[in-house]
């Protein structure tokens, strides 16, 4: 089996649109988060201490008011505030007893720290693509763009969840922050969200709480823990009935196992895979579905198709999925992180802190 890590070289048509693109930058450039692990054979109020005890508390007190304070209405503020003793009974474990604690450590009030767990469930704009190559491997790769570049690139970290002594996936986050957009179960499969537009509305976000419909990125989590394989994990993320609209995109083990799920709240809108027979060996997803044209102030889809097709499948590797992802405007000054992926090669799982410029 040919490796899948970061050893193969990028086509010269690659290279051309890298040349071509001011502002792209290689890994050489983009540093490695820093990677921790969280037991969770430990109780949900201690996971996260391992993490925590290694950054400025003031300088995470600071990041969560900040955010909170921009992206969350006054007065959705009030509202949680007075319902957060039934949505703490209402929301699952272990996501409230784990944000709960961070709270304690960081002396705040548990609604702050359940707010900026919901506020980073919105405005993520993101691209997200998976491929197979020409035997029949499966690679996965995401930009994770959002604002507060410069708070964010500081508290990105890849996270592997350990339990009963093995790692039983692993996820890129923020610290404080208990979901995952980015995830991997090693030899089953890979996740990633992306936000899709119309589909954060704070007063229909409160009402699927208190309904008990699943964050996004809770469910990302969740399956990657309960779901063992590719099958269950679609399944799993395409029925759950979730807080917001979005698009998860899921990669497996085996030829085809590749797809990009459009869900509104209730359920699925649209299930698109991969079809390598009739030459879909690629699937790019933005923040807009792949129906319809996307806007032409915000066209990173047609880049990456570009970029793809330039690569073509026989040179697929995850380094130059990398370098596809690298490729501006898919790469962008808010691009915060770009990770890539193989559930068949849960090792290469690799993370890098983007910089503009």
């Amino acid at each position: 089996m040919r490796a899948a890590g970061l050893g193969a070289r990028p086509s010269l048509a690659l290279l051309l649109l890298l040349a071509g693109a001011r502002g792209s930058t290689g890994s050489a450039f983009d540093p490695v988060p820093p990677r921790f692990n969280v037991s969770l054979d430990a109780a949900p109020e201690l996971r996260w201490m391992p993490v925590l005890r290694h950054y400025d508390l003031g300088f995470l007190r600071a990041a969560v008011a900040r955010v909170v304070e921009e992206r969350v209405p006054k007065y959705i503020y009030w509202v949680v505030g007075k319902l957060m003793g039934i949505l703490e009974r209402l929301l699952p474990q272990p996501f409230t007893a784990e944000i709960r604690s961070v709270c304690e450590v960081l002396n705040l009030p548990l609604t702050d720290c359940f707010l900026i767990n919901l506020a980073y469930e919105s405005a993520a704009f993101c691209t997200s693509i998976v491929a197979q190559d020409s035997k029949g491997h499966i690679f996965h790769g995401r930009n994770l763009d959002y604002g507060f570049e410069s708070i964010l690139r500081n508290l990105t970290v890849d996270v592997q969840f350990i339990k009963n002594g093995q790692i039983a996936f692993t996820g890129t986050t923020f610290v404080g922050y208990v979901g995952l957009w980015t995830g991997q179960s090693p030899y089953k499969f890979t996740i990633s969200g992306n936000e899709r537009g119309g589909g954060w509305q704070w007063n229909h976000v409160i009402k699927g709480l208190i309904y008990r419909h699943s964050m996004v990125s809770w469910l990302i989590r969740s399956t990657l823990s309960e779901s063992n394989n590719f099958a269950a994990a679609v399944y799993k993320l395409a029925k759950t009935p979730l807080i917001a609209n979005v698009y998860y995109i899921v990669g497996g083990m085996f030829p085809g196992e590749g797809v990009v799920i459009t869900r509104d709240r209730d359920g699925p809108v649209d299930i698109w895979t991969l079809d390598p027979s009739n030459g879909a060996w690629f699937r790019v997803e933005t923040n807009y579905d792949h129906w319809k044209p996307v806007p032409e102030e915000d066209d990173r889809r047609t880049p990456a198709i570009k970029a793809l097709n330039a690569t073509g499948k026989a040179n697929l590797s995850l380094e130059t999925l990398f370098q596809v992802l690298s490729v501006v405007p898919v790469y962008s000054n808010c691009t915060i992180y770009t990770t890539v992926m193989s559930a068949a090669y849960p090792d290469k799982y690799m993370t890098r802190i983007r910089h503009w410029g």
